[in-house]
């Protein structure tokens, strides 16, 4: 037993007077004070990146459309069918104020990432928990039936509600025109109810299957499902589609504009019926499985899992495949804008002079290049997600038989990077694919498609310096491994969001993804691409040294 699991409380012998069949929730309490301890870093930085983003944000549209005659040429080219399918439903556009627009365009997206974090902390102490054998352990303690459940999905809820709560005063007191205090209490109020929707979807989807990705997979598919729904919905007649998604309903408040508060009450309605469901089914299944049977395996292995690479992208498939998909979705988004790109920008001037400083001959170009910058970074994000994987592996035990037998350290941990950075590479060729095609219908312009896919896989070399920086910290520090998701924060703050605000030069040069020419608006330089490659080369290496020269972390 951890000696966190000690200072919760949670061994301890019962006390006198507590029964020992203490009901279903006894232990609930502590649970919740002990997932709060082990959460102490991962949630505030959760909270404080949304809130910050949404911040700068709102800031950011009072400065870029601060005249009537801005608004209405934002009106004009959100109002068209991709327009709506990025944003949201068009009646944002009848009173198109900063806080119309924070409503219309952020809240969809924020709402998925509010998700993402309500996912992850249940399925952490639930399903996890389970998996690595803790739940049973604590179990055999006066802990009830549903207390690692019903714990979860009260940390999760206070997390949303903190995230709402500040979101309200925060954007309240930001004092912009169009941006009240009803209106924002109402937005920080969606954010929590779209955290709860799928808080209790993770409640679900942690009863059905044995293991902490699939069930974190499950309820991803469920969230993106949403915002397709929501997407087709919105760019729709009659936005029928957009009412089967939680996030539609978020948006369908109208928030500083209408404010209307009735569509929340759908989403504290399907969340108490998620939650409802998944305690009921974990009383169908058995401590550490899951409701849906577990396939049995071939009787004889494919050859391929009797190599470590063959293992590692058994591993990695379904994050792979999952992002890969996401990814071209992403791109095809932003290509099919491409077209309506110098019509939407041309009377912002913050944003023409960022694209002045890019380059390029037309201002199409200039948006391919910057936007390309949100979608290397969403690909590092997979990168560091698949390169601390082999930390995963260690700590939850499984290395160490692998490394009993002949398996080298190097081979092993060399099979997760190197499934990381052809993963990482492959997700770039396929949104570059996703763009190029939705581009290039939206431009009638067919040269678009392989200059796109040129544009995207020239951040490979980032990627894999953002894989060497994870190696680094894996092989000398793996107990600050999760520093490596500073690389792609870093890069998008100063690589996108820089552009915009005119951060110093000198800020973009410490990204790898600074050093990427900014293709299809600039020329192609090889130089900086083989420089990081032989950094990458290098951090690999000097990761797995490290990794050679420490002990084992094992159960």
């Amino acid at each position: 037993m951890t000696s966190a699991t000690k200072t919760a409380g949670i061994g301890a012998p019962a006390r006198p007077g507590t029964a020992a069949g203490g009901g279903a929730l006894a232990g609930t309490g502590t649970l919740v004070r002990f997932a709060l301890r082990r959460d102490r870093v991962r949630l505030p930085v959760w909270i404080l990146a949304l809130l910050l983003g949404t911040l700068s944000t709102a800031n950011s549209y009072a400065e870029l459309y601060g005249t009537p005659e801005d608004r209405a040429n934002a009106v004009e080219t959100m109002g068209s069918p991709a327009g709506l399918a990025m944003s949201g439903p068009r009646h944002y556009l009848d009173d198109y104020t900063s806080g119309a627009m924070l409503g219309h365009q952020m809240l969809g997206y924020t709402a998925v990432l509010v998700g993402l974090m309500s996912v992850l902390v249940i399925t952490r102490h639930t399903r996890a928990e389970e998996e690595t054998g803790r739940a049973e352990l604590l179990r055999s303690t006066v802990v009830g039936r549903h207390a690692h459940l019903a714990a979860a999905l009260s940390v999760a809820a206070l997390a949303n509600l903190v995230l709402g709560l500040l979101l309200a005063l925060g954007l309240g007191g930001l004092g912009i025109d169009g941006v009240d205090a009803g209106g924002s209490l109402l937005y920080g109020a969606a954010h929590a109810a779209v955290g709860l929707v799928f808080a209790g979807v993770a409640a679900v989807t942690a009863q059905l299957t044995a293991h902490a990705r699939g069930a974190t997979g499950t309820a991803l598919a469920v969230i993106g499902a949403a915002y397709v729904l929501r997407a087709a919905g919105d760019s729709g007649e009659s936005g029928a589609l957009s009412w089967l998604s939680p996030i539609g309903w978020a948006q369908r408040t109208y928030v500083y504009v209408d404010d209307d508060w009735w569509p929340l009450l759908l989403c504290l309605a399907l969340a108490a019926g998620c939650a409802a469901t998944g305690f009921a089914l974990s009383t169908r299944r058995d401590v550490g499985a899951g409701i849906r049977p577990q396939k049995p395996g071939r009787p004889v292995a494919s050859p391929a899992l009797g190599t470590p690479l063959g293992l590692a992208l058994r591993l990695h498939r379904g994050m792979l495949a999952g992002f890969g998909a996401g990814l071209f979705l992403m791109g095809a988004m932003y290509g099919s804008i491409l077209g309506q790109a110098e019509d939407m920008l041309k009377d912002i001037d913050q944003l023409q002079e960022a694209l002045e400083r890019i380059g390029g001959t037309g201002i199409a170009e200039a948006f391919a290049s910057m936007v390309m910058v949100v979608v290397a970074v969403v690909a590092a994000v997979y990168v560091v997600m698949a390169a601390l994987r082999a930390r995963a592996e260690e700590t939850a035990g499984r290395a160490e038989p692998l490394l009993a037998t002949g398996l080298s350290r190097g081979r092993w941990a060399g099979s997760h990077l190197a499934v990381a950075m052809g993963g990482g590479t492959l997700a770039l060729l396929v949104a570059g694919l996703g763009f190029g095609i939705a581009g290039a219908a939206s431009t009638g312009d067919g040269a678009l498609v392989p200059r796109l896919v040129g544009a995207a896989l020239a951040y490979a070399p980032a990627l894999w310096v953002t894989v060497g920086v994870a190696a680094v910290l894996f092989g000398w520090l793996p107990r600050a491994s999760a520093a490596a998701w500073i690389v792609p924060v870093y890069a998008f703050v100063v690589g996108y969001l820089g552009q915009i605000l005119r951060f110093p030069g000198w800020m973009n040069d410490l990204s790898p993804f600074g050093h990427v020419p900014r293709l299809p608006a600039a020329d192609l330089d090889w130089t900086p691409l083989l420089v990081l490659t032989l950094v990458a080369a290098g951090l690999v290496w000097l990761g797995l040294a490290g990794l050679r020269r420490r002990d084992l972390e094992t159960k």
